[in-house]
Formats: C-alpha cells, structure tokens, sequence
C-alpha cells in the first residue's frame, strides 16, 4: 500500500477541523504530530489552550 504523502494528510487534516466547525480538541484529531505540526508552520491553524482543552483552529488570517 503506498504511503501518502504530508501535504494530502495535511490536506485531510485541515478538511477534518472545518467539518468540525473551525475549531477541534488535540485529542480528537487522529493524525500524525507531524502533520498537525507542518500546519502550524504554514500558519494555517494555531493551537489554542482554553482552560478546558486544547484546541486547534483555523488562523482566520485575512
């Protein structure tokens, strides 16, 4: 079975929190570390700690 590559995880990843509303728990998000990494490197989602939970969300960066 061949291996996808980061940016289709990364792309899947970032479909997956949309679908979640913008905006989902660090625990729920089945992914490689890596992948949710390369998608705070390019300013795409940023980690959010809300006293409840750590969250990662869509950078609404115009």
């Amino acid at each position: 079975m061949p291996r996808k590559n980061s940016q289709d995880s990364s792309s899947l990843c970032l479909q997956y929190i949309k679908r979640c509303g913008g905006s989902a728990r660090l625990s729920s998000i089945h992914f490689n570390i890596a992948v949710i990494q390369t998608l705070i490197n390019n300013n795409t989602v940023k980690i959010t700690n809300t006293g409840s939970g750590i969250y990662v969300e869509v950078n609404d960066v115009a």
